[in-house]
Protein backbone atom coordinates (compact mmCIF):
# COMPACT_ATOMS: atom_id res chain seq x y z
CA UNK A 1 0.00 0.00 0.00
CA UNK A 2 1.46 3.13 -0.95
CA UNK A 3 2.05 5.80 1.20
CA UNK A 4 -0.82 8.23 -0.63
CA UNK A 5 -3.63 5.36 -1.00
CA UNK A 6 -3.01 5.59 3.15
CA UNK A 7 -3.13 9.16 3.33
CA UNK A 8 -6.71 8.95 1.68
CA UNK A 9 -8.25 6.06 3.53
CA UNK A 10 -7.10 8.16 6.33
CA UNK A 11 -9.52 11.22 5.65
CA UNK A 12 -12.56 8.65 6.65
CA UNK A 13 -12.03 9.30 10.25
CA UNK A 14 -13.55 7.28 12.98
CA UNK A 15 -16.70 9.65 13.43
CA UNK A 16 -16.96 9.85 9.66
CA UNK A 17 -17.31 5.99 9.35
CA UNK A 18 -19.64 6.29 12.55
CA UNK A 19 -21.94 8.00 10.59
CA UNK A 20 -21.78 6.40 7.71
CA UNK A 21 -22.65 3.39 8.84
CA UNK A 22 -25.47 4.96 10.75
CA UNK A 23 -27.07 6.34 7.83
CA UNK A 24 -26.56 2.93 6.21
CA UNK A 25 -28.28 1.15 9.25
CA UNK A 26 -30.94 3.86 9.00
CA UNK A 27 -31.88 3.82 5.43
CA UNK A 28 -31.42 -0.13 5.30
CA UNK A 29 -34.12 -0.29 8.14
CA UNK A 30 -36.39 1.47 5.60
CA UNK A 31 -36.17 -0.37 2.41
CA UNK A 32 -38.25 -0.98 -0.28
CA UNK A 33 -37.74 -4.59 -1.48
CA UNK A 34 -38.98 -6.87 -4.68
CA UNK A 35 -42.50 -8.20 -3.01
CA UNK A 36 -46.10 -6.29 -1.68
CA UNK A 37 -47.79 -3.19 -3.70
CA UNK A 38 -44.38 -1.08 -3.83
CA UNK A 39 -41.97 -4.12 -4.58
CA UNK A 40 -40.97 -2.13 -7.87
CA UNK A 41 -39.31 0.68 -5.98
CA UNK A 42 -36.45 -1.45 -5.51
CA UNK A 43 -33.48 0.19 -2.66
CA UNK A 44 -30.17 -0.13 -2.46
CA UNK A 45 -28.39 -1.96 0.26
CA UNK A 46 -26.20 0.87 1.75
CA UNK A 47 -23.97 -1.28 3.83
CA UNK A 48 -23.32 -2.63 0.87
CA UNK A 49 -21.75 0.27 -0.69
CA UNK A 50 -19.67 0.95 2.19
CA UNK A 51 -16.47 -0.90 1.65
CA UNK A 52 -16.80 -0.14 -2.26
CA UNK A 53 -16.83 3.49 -1.81
CA UNK A 54 -13.72 3.16 0.43
CA UNK A 55 -11.99 0.86 -2.44
CA UNK A 56 -13.22 4.11 -4.93
CA UNK A 57 -11.77 6.53 -2.20
CA UNK A 58 -8.04 4.25 -1.79
CA UNK A 59 -8.24 4.49 -5.68
CA UNK A 60 -8.38 8.19 -6.32
CA UNK A 61 -12.00 7.68 -8.23
CA UNK A 62 -13.56 9.07 -5.31
CA UNK A 63 -11.94 12.20 -4.01
CA UNK A 64 -13.31 13.45 -0.90
CA UNK A 65 -14.95 16.95 -0.71
CA UNK A 66 -14.44 17.32 -4.59
CA UNK A 67 -15.77 14.69 -6.34
CA UNK A 68 -19.26 15.82 -8.29
CA UNK A 69 -21.92 12.94 -8.02
CA UNK A 70 -25.51 12.53 -9.76
CA UNK A 71 -27.92 9.46 -9.03
CA UNK A 72 -29.95 8.87 -12.36
CA UNK A 73 -32.91 6.92 -10.69
CA UNK A 74 -32.76 8.65 -7.04
CA UNK A 75 -35.43 7.46 -5.51
CA UNK A 76 -35.73 8.41 -2.25
CA UNK A 77 -32.42 9.91 -2.31
CA UNK A 78 -30.82 7.57 0.01
CA UNK A 79 -27.63 7.29 -1.62
CA UNK A 80 -27.61 10.89 -1.80
CA UNK A 81 -27.33 10.97 1.50
CA UNK A 82 -24.49 9.10 1.91
CA UNK A 83 -22.69 10.26 -0.60
CA UNK A 84 -23.00 13.76 0.57
CA UNK A 85 -20.85 13.35 3.15
CA UNK A 86 -18.12 12.15 0.61
CA UNK A 87 -18.50 14.09 -2.31
CA UNK A 88 -19.13 18.19 -3.05
CA UNK A 89 -22.16 18.08 -4.99
CA UNK A 90 -24.58 15.39 -4.42
CA UNK A 91 -27.35 15.61 -7.20
CA UNK A 92 -29.93 12.74 -8.24
CA UNK A 93 -32.62 12.92 -10.45
CA UNK A 94 -36.15 11.10 -10.21
CA UNK A 95 -39.09 10.30 -12.23
CA UNK A 96 -41.71 9.20 -10.06
CA UNK A 97 -42.24 12.60 -8.05
CA UNK A 98 -44.36 10.50 -5.55
CA UNK A 99 -41.51 8.64 -4.49
CA UNK A 100 -38.95 11.58 -4.30
CA UNK A 101 -41.51 12.70 -2.27
CA UNK A 102 -40.14 10.30 0.55
CA UNK A 103 -36.87 12.24 0.86
CA UNK A 104 -37.76 14.81 3.09
CA UNK A 105 -39.32 13.13 5.76
CA UNK A 106 -36.52 10.28 5.98
CA UNK A 107 -34.01 13.23 5.76
CA UNK A 108 -36.07 15.08 9.01
CA UNK A 109 -35.99 11.22 10.76
CA UNK A 110 -32.28 10.34 10.09
CA UNK A 111 -31.17 13.80 11.16
CA UNK A 112 -33.27 13.41 14.74
CA UNK A 113 -31.40 10.12 14.58
CA UNK A 114 -27.84 11.28 14.22
CA UNK A 115 -28.55 14.29 16.39
CA UNK A 116 -29.03 12.20 19.78
CA UNK A 117 -25.69 10.26 18.54
CA UNK A 118 -23.88 13.53 18.37
CA UNK A 119 -23.35 12.65 15.31
CA UNK A 120 -22.81 15.50 12.03
CA UNK A 121 -26.07 15.25 10.10
CA UNK A 122 -25.63 14.93 5.71
CA UNK A 123 -24.17 18.50 4.60
CA UNK A 124 -26.07 20.78 2.77
CA UNK A 125 -25.15 20.09 -0.75
CA UNK A 126 -27.64 17.25 -1.70
CA UNK A 127 -29.72 18.75 -4.86
CA UNK A 128 -32.22 16.12 -5.73
CA UNK A 129 -34.70 16.74 -9.50
CA UNK A 130 -38.12 15.20 -10.21
CA UNK A 131 -38.15 14.38 -14.22
CA UNK A 132 -36.94 12.11 -16.19
CA UNK A 133 -33.02 11.58 -16.70
CA UNK A 134 -32.66 10.90 -20.32
CA UNK A 135 -34.25 14.38 -20.97
CA UNK A 136 -31.69 16.88 -21.91
CA UNK A 137 -34.16 19.74 -20.36
CA UNK A 138 -33.50 17.93 -16.93
CA UNK A 139 -29.50 18.48 -17.70
CA UNK A 140 -30.24 22.24 -18.55
CA UNK A 141 -32.38 22.65 -14.91
CA UNK A 142 -29.38 21.01 -13.20
CA UNK A 143 -26.99 22.80 -14.56
CA UNK A 144 -28.98 25.90 -14.16
CA UNK A 145 -29.77 25.15 -10.28
CA UNK A 146 -26.47 24.08 -9.21
CA UNK A 147 -23.88 25.53 -11.69
CA UNK A 148 -22.55 21.93 -12.82
CA UNK A 149 -23.47 20.66 -16.62
CA UNK A 150 -23.84 16.64 -17.03
CA UNK A 151 -20.56 16.22 -18.56
CA UNK A 152 -18.85 17.69 -15.54
CA UNK A 153 -19.59 15.23 -13.07
CA UNK A 154 -17.65 13.05 -11.79
CA UNK A 155 -19.38 9.79 -10.47
CA UNK A 156 -22.66 8.79 -12.29
CA UNK A 157 -25.02 5.95 -10.05
CA UNK A 158 -27.48 3.76 -10.93
CA UNK A 159 -29.86 0.66 -9.75
CA UNK A 160 -29.89 -1.57 -12.69
CA UNK A 161 -33.29 -0.33 -13.85
CA UNK A 162 -32.15 1.52 -17.49
CA UNK A 163 -28.78 1.21 -16.90
CA UNK A 164 -28.20 0.43 -20.79
CA UNK A 165 -29.53 3.89 -21.79
CA UNK A 166 -27.31 5.94 -19.07
CA UNK A 167 -24.51 3.89 -19.86
CA UNK A 168 -25.10 4.98 -23.11
CA UNK A 169 -25.27 8.93 -22.39
CA UNK A 170 -22.41 8.79 -19.99
CA UNK A 171 -19.85 7.78 -22.88
CA UNK A 172 -21.34 10.03 -25.08
CA UNK A 173 -21.51 13.14 -22.61
CA UNK A 174 -19.44 12.78 -19.61
CA UNK A 175 -16.04 13.97 -19.43
CA UNK A 176 -13.18 11.67 -19.58
CA UNK A 177 -12.22 9.97 -16.72
CA UNK A 178 -15.91 9.43 -15.33
CA UNK A 179 -16.97 6.77 -13.42
CA UNK A 180 -20.45 4.78 -13.85
CA UNK A 181 -21.52 2.76 -10.83
CA UNK A 182 -23.90 -0.04 -11.61
CA UNK A 183 -25.66 -1.57 -8.57
CA UNK A 184 -27.61 -4.51 -8.86
CA UNK A 185 -24.97 -6.92 -10.61
CA UNK A 186 -23.50 -9.93 -9.44
CA UNK A 187 -21.71 -13.02 -11.38
CA UNK A 188 -22.05 -11.24 -15.12
CA UNK A 189 -21.64 -8.02 -16.09
CA UNK A 190 -22.64 -6.11 -18.91
CA UNK A 191 -20.25 -4.52 -21.45
CA UNK A 192 -20.88 -0.70 -22.38
CA UNK A 193 -19.54 0.98 -25.79
CA UNK A 194 -17.05 3.68 -25.03
CA UNK A 195 -16.87 2.45 -21.46
CA UNK A 196 -14.45 0.26 -19.82
CA UNK A 197 -14.93 -2.16 -17.15
CA UNK A 198 -12.96 -1.50 -13.49
CA UNK A 199 -14.41 -4.44 -11.74
CA UNK A 200 -13.52 -7.14 -14.56
CA UNK A 201 -12.93 -9.74 -11.99
CA UNK A 202 -16.24 -10.09 -10.17
CA UNK A 203 -18.55 -7.38 -8.88
CA UNK A 204 -17.29 -5.24 -5.41
CA UNK A 205 -19.19 -7.10 -2.64
CA UNK A 206 -21.26 -8.95 -4.88
CA UNK A 207 -23.20 -5.63 -5.84
CA UNK A 208 -21.49 -3.18 -7.63
CA UNK A 209 -20.00 -2.93 -11.04
CA UNK A 210 -17.90 0.50 -11.47
CA UNK A 211 -17.04 1.46 -15.52
CA UNK A 212 -15.02 4.39 -16.54
CA UNK A 213 -14.93 6.38 -19.69
CA UNK A 214 -11.20 6.41 -21.25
Amino acid sequence: MTRDTVTKMALLTATLRRTLREVARFYDERKVGDVGCLGFRRSSDLKKLLPPLESLISEGLLRPGKSLFLDMGCGDGRVNVLLSYLVRLSAGMELDEWTLDDYQQLRTALIGKLKRRCLPVPPDNIRLFNGDALDEDLYRVLEEETGVPFGDFDIFYTYLTMHDEFAEIIARKARKGAIFMVYGLNSILPKYQGLRLLTSSGSLNGILAIYQKP
